[in-house]
């Protein structure tokens, strides 16, 4: 079992910058591939980054692409999602996940474990 902890929503306005983390404990960090998707009120669930396990592999949505960091640190077990010029269409439960391999999927189905989830409101 992977447990994940996700920390760093809150209230920003719209143009501003928020950090997430997300800590995990149980098994090696370093095996799995992370995630962050986000979840809107009455929306699907969206894939927003992935990164693999090493770090040198990351992927983006086009809607945060050029605004969202994606960054891991094995040795804190820690996974991170830096978020700049938010805008009102990123209010969402932010989750971040992980998936035991070397690939990292944009697809939620593909991740084994999930954190609780953190809001993250932007206002306009």
């Amino acid at each position: 079992q992977v447990q994940l902890v996700e920390s760093g929503g809150g209230l920003v306005q719209a143009g501003g910058s928020l950090r997430l983390s997300c800590a995990a404990s149980g098994r090696t960090f370093s095996n799995y591939a992370m995630g962050w998707f986000r979840q809107a009120p009455g929306k699907e669930r969206e894939f927003v980054a992935t990164i693999g396990r090493s770090g040198d592999s990351t992927y983006y949505a086009d809607s945060v692409k050029g605004r969202f960091t994606i960054s891991r640190d094995n040795a804190k077990n820690t996974v991170y999602l830096q978020m700049n010029s938010l805008k009102s269409e990123d209010t969402a439960v932010y989750y971040c996940a992980a998936n035991y391999g070397l690939v990292p999927f944009t697809t939620a189905g593909r991740y084994d474990y999930w954190g609780q989830g953190t809001q993250v409101t932007v206002s306009s």
